[in-house]
């Protein structure tokens, strides 16, 4: 593990994906402010026009006066093209250029929230687990792959995880396992490759269009009830709260690779 000063996360390439909003959209917004001029983010989401608001939001922000550079790749990540497209972006810079390759595979869906004895359909299935962990798997592979080991160059993979990664919920099988799925995946890298830093991030209960969803949709009376009463009860946190849980985590660089790690326990 290298010591860092915990100021910055040096001249960085980042590439976040599901960045159109979020807690995708927040991690970029607060990445840009943690990285030296030069660096580069490169933003991917399917939705073009919330892209590029963001993008001209970072462009008129401190960092992006200061010389911080943001693309952005309008991708469908649960098709081979939209994987290949981020990673033809990333293949467009030279890492020469900068000290730290930072990847954070923030994109997800839920799914279907039913029970498991009804996931009858294979094609819903395989469509679930393209997006949801395969994209995930292809994408890391081929940015590491673009940016090989070398001295002087730091690399970091970000994995957001879930509780659900650990335990399981009733109506919520097809979520459970592709965050289950993906957090071995990456403990599998950390394993394979000791030069990396990777961790499995668990963002808590966030206030987003994600859990209106899980308060709506989850078929499981009490699991639906449970997610309601947290809504109602303020008991969620906001997106901000929690990715400056993940920066202090990154920038601190002391958690060991691999791992997961939870809201609550930074």
């Amino acid at each position: 593990m290298q010591a860092l000063d915990a100021k910055d996360l040096g001249r960085a390439l980042c590439i976040i994906t599901g960045a159109s909003r979020g807690f995708g959209r927040t991690t970029a917004l607060q990445i840009s402010e943690l990285v030296k001029p030069k660096s580069v983010l490169v933003l991917a989401a399917r939705n073009a026009e919330a892209l590029q608001t963001l993008q001209a939001e970072l462009a008129a922000s401190k960092a992006g006066k200061a010389g911080v550079i943001v693309k952005y790749v309008v991708a469908d990540l649960g098709v081979k093209e939209g994987v290949e497209s981020v990673v033809k972006a990333v293949k467009l810079h030279s890492s020469e250029d900068f000290d730290h390759l930072i990847l954070v595979n923030n994109a997800g869906s839920l799914g279907a929230l039913r029970y498991a004895k009804t996931l009858t359909d294979m094609a819903e299935v395989t469509s679930y687990m393209a997006f949801n962990l395969s994209s995930a798997v292809c994408l890391t592979a081929g940015v590491l792959e673009a940016f090989p080991r070398r001295e002087g160059l730091r690399r970091t993979v970000v994995n957001v995880s879930s509780r659900c990664a650990l335990e399981p919920f009733q109506s919520w099988g097809l979520y459970c396992s592709g965050k289950a799925a993906r957090d071995m995946m990456f403990k599998v890298l950390a394993l394979e490759s000791p030069d990396l830093r990777v961790v499995n991030y668990s963002p808590g209960p966030l206030d987003t269009g994600m859990q209106l969803e899980a308060r709506t949709l989850t078929e499981d009376d009490s699991l639906r009830n449970t997610f309601a009463d947290m809504f109602s009860k303020g008991k969620l946190l906001t997106c901000e709260a929690s990715c400056a849980k993940l920066t202090t985590l990154l920038l601190k660089d002391e958690y060991t690779s691999g791992a997961h790690v939870d809201f609550y326990d930074v």
